[in-house]
């Protein structure tokens, strides 16, 4: 292929020779401090364009000399990274908010986790989430489900604690409809306390009647001040009741492409801008309020509407169903963990925010573990062999003892 030549004439430097389009992220640099060395996009073949978009981006957040640049919303006392500059010190943060086992603590001190999902369609991510939570090294993981799920969940796993106490429409007459919606959140009320964090919507459904009652257990985790970890069709829910999550700092959504497509149009009303996506993302958690997002994707973003985090090692291509699942007991833990920790957190994070925290410390534990596993069964990898590896790769980071 012919080299790419310079839309005017430059004084030649040794990468000019290497302006192959196999190496523009080794010369990203280069292209920041000369601009106009980048070639038209016509010039490209169709196969570059995204390539040529991810340096286009590259040069905008450089701005040439790698300085600090503002975003849109700094001035509001947003705090930024350097751009282009994103990715968190993930096993850094695994290892310091890791507790080591000690003989001396006892049940439930190394963590209690509930998950509010669960109906007779789906059985499945609940158990993913919920036994996930333990494989990590929670003490207790309990599951709030319908009486339809309950048994298929029990069956699974004798080591979760299962509640059948959610109802759907079909199982519940108009005029009953208060009566048990109250005596549903009562049965909750009575264990919230207990927990260190609940994750909302693993299998939950859309449910009306469900729905509505799970967005009053989770304005009592909101008064009770237990953190929430929202995946799901728990977005489902919040997306269209912003009201539930705003302003509580100690909440977590996990959106995948489309529900965070869902969650933009919303809240910004616009289209997702991938170009621009850290700075959309800020400005998205800081217009909830300052709640924690992680947005998944080829690279995870994490921000509260005050900093920006990315965790970008490779983990699989197999995309099998329940991977979030996994990820969002996961965050339970490890942000649960790290309220525990946070005044002893390394001044040099970028955040002391304990949910921001666990999101880093939960999205490279899975992708290692997602790793791991396709090494093994390549096409054939399924959830429940990823969950099989969370231990061991987390004690490859952090020693249990």
């Amino acid at each position: 292929m012919p080299l790419l030549a310079p839309t005017r004439p430059v004084t030649p430097v040794h990468s000019l020779s290497l302006l192959l389009p196999n190496c523009w992220a080794y010369h990203s640099i280069k292209f920041a401090q000369f601009p106009f060395l980048l070639p038209r996009p016509s010039n490209c073949m169709l196969g570059f364009t995204a390539v040529l978009r991810r340096q286009q981006f590259l040069i905008r957040a450089l701005g040439g000399s790698g300085e600090k640049v503002r975003s849109r919303g700094s001035a509001a006392g947003i705090k930024v990274m350097a751009r282009g500059n994103f990715e968190a010190d993930a096993e850094k943060v695994l290892r310091r908010i890791t507790p080591a086992l000690d003989p001396t603590r006892h049940k439930g001190q190394a963590g209690k986790i509930a998950v509010i999902g669960g109906c007779r369609e789906y059985t499945g991510a609940p158990y993913f989430a919920a036994i996930s939570a333990l494989k990590i090294g929670a003490d207790l993981s309990h599951v709030f489900c319908t009486r339809d799920a309950a048994t298929v969940i029990k069956s699974y796993s004798p080591e979760l604690i299962v509640h059948p106490i959610l109802e759907e429409s079909y199982s519940v007459r108009d005029e009953d409809e208060g009566f048990i919606s109250s005596k549903t959140v009562a049965e909750v009320a009575k264990w919230i306390e207990r927990f260190d964090c609940l994750v909302i919507g693993p299998g939950l459904g859309r449910d009306p009647f469900l729905l509505d009652c799970v967005g009053e257990i989770l304005k009592l985790a909101r008064r009770s001040n237990i953190p929430v970890v929202i995946d799901g069709d728990g977005l489902f829910l919040v997306t269209n009741n912003l009201d539930l999550v705003s302003g509580y700092a100690l909440t977590v959504l996990t959106p995948n492409v489309n529900e965070y497509k869902r969650l933009v149009q919303k809240v910004l009303d616009s289209d997702v801008n991938d170009q621009d996506a850290p700075e959309q993302l800020l400005a998205l958690a800081k217009s909830i309020g300052g709640i924690t997002i992680l947005r998944k994707g080829k690279s995870d973003l994490i921000s509260d509407g005050r900093t920006v985090n990315a965790v970008s090692t490779f983990g699989s291509p197999r995309r099998c169903g329940g991977q979030g699942d996994i990820l969002s007991g996961s965050v339970a833990v490890f942000s649960s963990w790290a309220r525990q920790t946070t005044a002893e957190v390394d001044a040099t994070f970028s955040t002391s925010n304990p949910m921001v925290l666990g999101c880093i410390a939960a999205s490279a534990l899975l992708r290692k573990a997602a790793s791991v596993a396709f090494e093994s069964n390549k096409r054939s990898t399924l959830t429940t062999d990823i969950i099989e590896h969370l231990g061991r790769s987390l004690e490859d980071i952090s020693p249990a003892c």
